[in-house]
C-alpha cells in the first residue's frame, strides 16, 4: 500500500493536556502537506484550527473524552458547540459505566443524541476496547449499527491500551454496512497501519504516520 493512501486515512492526533496553539498548528500544517483525512485536537482550538485550515483539512474533536461518563446532556451541548466552532467531525466516547450495568438502550439513546447535536456532521463512537470483554464489544457493534453513529473506534488512547488486531476483526465482523471502523492507541509502524486497514479499518488514529513520513523524508 503507497504511503499516501496510509496517509490519507489517518486522524492526524494531538489530545495532550499540554497541547499549546503552536503545537496544533503544526499539526494542522502537516494534515494539509501529507492530505491526511482530518486533524484531531482538543475543542478548545476548533475554530482557529478551522479558520487557520479553512476547507483545506477537516477538524476532528473529541467530547465525553477521555471517561465518558458526563451527562448526555453536556455531551450533547460539547457536541453542538464544536460543530458551530466548525469541527466537521467529532469522536465521542460512550459511558462504559453503562455498559458494565448491561444498560444498552441507554447508551444507545445516547449516541443517536449526540448524532442529533452533530447536525448531520460525522460521528465516531469510543468504545475504549481495552476496558470492555469480547461480549460487551460485539453487543456495543449492534449498538452502534442501531444508533445512526457513523464510525466505530477502538481506543481514546489514554487508558490502559489501544487498538489490536482482534478487535478491529471483531468490529468488521459483527457492525453493519452503516458503520465504518476507526482504529486508535498505539499504532506506531506502517506494517501495523497497513494491517488495521486490510482488517477492516477506515481511518487510524495517529501522530506516529506523519511523524514516519517526515522521517522517511528526511
Amino acid at each position: 500500500m503507497e504511503l499516501s493512501e496510509i496517509l490519507s486515512k489517518c486522524d492526524h492526533t494531538l489530545l495532550s493536556q499540554t497541547a499549546t496553539w503552536a503545537e496544533i498548528k503544526s499539526i494542522c500544517d502537516d494534515g494539509m502537506k501529507y492530505h491526511t483525512a482530518s486533524v484531531c485536537i482538543p475543542a478548545s482550538y476548533v475554530r482557529q484550527a478551522k479558520e487557520y485550515v479553512g476547507d483545506k483539512l477537516a477538524i476532528c474533536t473529541v467530547i465525553g473524552f477521555p471517561n465518558g461518563y458526563d451527562t448526555t446532556a453536556a455531551k450533547c451541548f460539547m457536541a453542538t458547540d464544536a460543530v458551530d466552532n466548525g469541527a466537521d467531525e467529532v469522536d465521542m466516547v460512550i459511558n462504559l459505566g453503562w455498559v458494565k450495568d448491561g444498560r444498552y438502550d441507554a447508551v444507545e439513546q445516547e449516541i443517536a443524541a449526540i448524532k442529533k447535536a452533530c447536525k448531520g456532521k460525522l460521528l465516531k463512537v469510543i468504545i475504549e476496547t481495552c476496558l470492555l470483554s469480547d461480549e460487551e464489544k460485539v453487543e456495543m457493534c449492534h449498538v452502534v449499527t442501531r444508533s445512526g453513529a457513523d464510525y466505530i473506534k477502538t481506543s481514546t488512547g489514554f487508558s490502559k491500551a489501544g487498538a489490536t488486531f482482534h478487535d478491529v476483526e471483531l468490529f468488521a465482523a459483527n457492525v453493519g454496512p452503516n458503520v465504518k471502523i476507526k482504529a486508535a492507541g498505539g499504532i506506531s509502524s506502517l506494517e501495523d497501519a497497513e494491517k488495521f486497514i486490510a482488517l477492516g479499518a477506515s481511518r487510524l488514529g495517529t501522530s506516529r504516520i506523519v511523524k514516519l513520513a517526515k522521517a522517511m523524508e528526511a
